[in-house]
């Protein structure tokens, strides 16, 4: 290389600007489309950090890039991402992620709620700009959020991140405080006799549901990652709590599956609290929780056979919360707006597919597959619309949705009671669907240390092409793209892993590759 474009290279990265990565993919100009498409769609209500017009720069400067033949899967990967910078709030004490964009009551401080926060870092430890949760981080922990008002498995979240930035000293910076709160819930709801934990449906954030109160999976997964990882932390920091915070997530592990297993239903139910109560007799969507926080042995995948059958869960537009068979399911319009004993919510569904990502991962059984993986995906994505009165139809993500029509339920409940502030579920963050694509569809598994692992989730012969690039991994830049004939990218045929640019490792189908970064 001539020596002036080595010293201009040199002058222009130490001036602290950044240089493009040679060999990208993408370019911006299928983001910027989808953006200017989306802005023109919108009504905006409800601003915070970063405006619409300011979107397009925004997007490129700190998402990954995606392509893939199924256009409204790309579509609702841009708009989750383009929904997603609406709910970053500037604070006096740093940023938040809000859940909704208007003020709500049952906030807490800024109008944060922590029942959606595990999202909100599953989903943004993607952006380039990692200040946004670090700061979110400090805010659940030491700047005055709500952190119990809900149930909410913090530790893990924050790690979750970490294992995308590959630095995990935030962890051990607020490791006392973690502890401290694992504490305090094991105060709040955990019943020695039983070795279990307890909360209402409603502090799940699933209320009027079927199964109710009691002993769920949902807090009882939540608490079994928070002692493990809390383990591993103290591991790092030699302190002597390590070995008991790891028996207690296993104790709690093992209690999860012995006192909330149905043996002849084959699913995990809730327990109510009162004395020799017995299982709820109903199949829930939160039963597959567990899987979310890699907790359930092989000899429980048996439970994943009821997901993709209609008489259970599987439904036009989306698993249904409560098992389709059971007397008291229903999709009703009146009473409370947002009932978990029917409906599908994009936050149970987001949920669940996390979950089986772990499971297809992890774990060989005969009972679901990554082409189901796909197929939820698939009706997920095109669930995330809204048809307007004009017939028109635009990407949208709302509360609940009628899981046979597709009509979001708490949006026309709320209209016509009048109820305000207006739209409050629109663009409503709780849930994920651009992870499901990187760190599921595409295959991006986080790892601690220096090795980046990639497992596609597309089925052989699916699709022709996808790629994903422009992704910020432990510092590095990574791109995964699959090109069947080789024709489309014009990198080589087959499943090729490029990080900073340059091709690393290739399979000529789609399959693991695991290598050093």
């Amino acid at each position: 290389m001539n020596k002036y474009i080595i010293t201009f290279l040199l002058l222009f990265c130490s001036s602290g600007l950044s240089v493009k990565v040679i060999g990208q993919i993408l370019d911006h100009k299928t983001l910027d489309s989808y953006v200017d498409r989306f802005n023109q769609q919108d009504e905006e209500l409800y601003v915070q950090y970063i405006p619409n017009n300011q979107a397009k720069k925004f997007l490129s400067e700190n998402i990954p890039l995606f392509e893939c033949p199924d256009k409204n899967i790309e579509e609702i990967y841009y708009f989750r991402w383009w929904t997603f910078r609406k709910h970053l709030k500037e604070t006096p004490d740093g940023f938040i992620i809000t859940e909704f964009l208007p003020d709500v009551s049952w906030a807490g401080k800024y109008n944060g709620i922590c029942c959606p926060a595990w999202f909100h870092f599953r989903e943004g430890r993607w952006l380039k700009n990692n200040k946004f949760l670090k700061d979110y981080a400090y805010y659940w922990i030491k700047g005055g959020g709500a952190l119990r008002s809900y149930s909410f498995p913090v530790t893990d979240a924050i790690y979750q991140y970490s294992l995308v930035t590959g630095d995990n000293q935030i962890l051990k910076d607020l490791y006392p405080e973690l502890k401290e709160n694992y504490i305090e819930w094991k105060k709040e709801k955990f019943i020695p006799e039983t070795g279990l934990f307890w909360q209402t449906d409603n502090r799940d954030g699933m209320e009027i549901s079927i199964g109710g109160n009691g002993f769920r999976a949902t807090i009882n997964s939540y608490m079994a990652a928070e002692a493990a990882i809390l383990s591993r932390i103290a591991e790092w920091d030699n302190d002597p709590q390590a070995k008991t915070l790891k028996e207690e997530a296993e104790k709690l592990k093992n209690n999860l599956f012995k006192k909330l297993w149905d043996q002849d239903a084959e699913f995990l139910k809730v327990l109510p609290q009162e004395t020799n109560a017995r299982l709820q007799n109903v199949r829930e969507l939160h039963g597959y929780t567990p899987w979310a926080f890699d907790l359930a042995d092989p000899e429980y995948a048996v439970a994943w056979k009821y997901l993709m059958d209609t008489r259970y869960f599987l439904a036009p537009y989306g698993p249904t919360t409560a098992e389709q068979c059971h007397p008291e399911f229903k999709v009703v319009y009146e009473g409370h707006e947002c009932q978990w004993n029917g409906p599908s919510w994009p936050y149970s569904t987001s949920m669940t597919l996390t979950g089986l990502s772990n499971l297809l991962n992890n774990q060989i059984q005969p009972f679901i597959f990554s082409s189901d993986y796909v197929t939820l995906l698939t009706i997920y994505a095109r669930s995330q619309y809204r048809r307007k009165d004009n017939d028109t139809q635009i990407p949208w993500i709302d509360e609940n949705l009628n899981p046979f029509t597709g009509d979001w339920i708490s949006r026309t409940i709320l209209k016509h009671q009048n109820r305000l502030p207006e739209e409050r579920g629109r663009d409503y963050n709780h849930s994920s669907f651009c992870d499901l694509i990187i760190n599921g569809l595409v295959g991006i598994r986080p790892q601690e240390g220096n090795r980046l692992d990639i497992n596609p989730l597309v089925p052989e012969g699916h699709w022709d092409y996808f790629c994903l690039d422009n992704v910020s991994y432990h510092g590095r830049t990574i791109c995964v793209l699959y090109d069947k004939t080789g024709e489309k990218y014009n990198k080589g045929a087959g499943l090729s892993i490029f990080i900073d640019g340059q091709k690393v490792a290739s399979s000529p189908s789609l399959k693991r590759i695991s290598c050093e970064l």
